[in-house]
């Protein structure tokens, strides 16, 4: 699936009336990443879940360096529990699979607090531990995100 899974029977069916909060374009430097696009109820997003983001990648990208790339991201919102996060990077390395131009990644924050994960319209992996779920999201939603543009945009402020 090249496009965000904004019609995704799967979204819908842990995200209910899921529609578009905003979308933006993560880009490092002279490269283009990823576009990102937010999707809560009604088009509506607050910090509890559900909601879901879906990331359409626009460069080849090794799913080891998306799940290192994670954990320093949550590590730099202020996790400090190494042995948490060691658990967490290695069941984001057994999910995480690499990329390639036009991969469409979905993952969804369920309203029970799982994070649940797709590649096109199939389930590649969860993991339970609420706490997992809103660190992983706060990487793009916390106001302490590396890419404050990228939030607003995703959050529709911009």
């Amino acid at each position: 699936m090249s496009s965000p899974a904004t019609g995704n029977e799967l979204v819908a069916k842990h995200v209910p009336s899921a529609q578009a909060v905003g979308k933006g374009r993560l880009s490092i430097l002279f490269w283009d990443v990823y576009d990102a696009v937010l999707l809560a109820p009604n088009g509506q997003w607050n910090i509890a879940p559900p909601f879901a983001l879906s990331l359409t990648y626009l460069r080849d990208i090794n799913g080891r360096d998306i799940a290192d790339k994670s954990a320093e991201e949550i590590r730099n919102l202020g996790l400090d529990d190494e042995v948490k996060l060691a658990a967490w990077h290695n069941q984001m390395l057994n999910i995480f699979p690499d990329v390639k131009e036009g991969t469409n990644l979905t993952g969804i924050y369920a309203e029970n607090g799982e994070s649940i994960f797709f590649h096109k319209d199939k389930e590649i992996g969860r993991i339970s531990d609420p706490d997992f779920g809103r660190y992983f999201f706060d990487i793009w939603l916390n106001p302490k995100t590396s890419a404050p543009q990228l939030r607003a945009k995703l959050l529709g402020q911009s």
